[in-house]
């Protein structure tokens, strides 16, 4: 597959990805207290780190969309 995640993006993603692990697994935050969100933030946060280790969107490649430089 072809890079077409950016720096700023791929920043953006990993902070926004370490933020809602965070929030479902170690916030007392009682909309995180119940199963569909909590775990659904988690799977969210999951998906948000591995496209900023791998580089690659999967929904920007159905779009055809690049953030990076090439």
């Amino acid at each position: 597959m072809t890079v077409n995640v950016g720096s700023i993006d791929r920043i953006l993603r990993a902070g926004l990805g370490i933020a809602l692990l965070y929030l479902a697994f170690f916030s007392d935050l009682p909309l995180f207290a119940g199963g569909a969100v909590k775990y659904g933030a988690a799977l969210i946060g999951f998906v948000m780190l591995v496209v900023a280790l791998v580089r690659v969107c999967p929904i920007y490649s159905l779009f055809g969309i690049r953030t990076c430089r090439m």
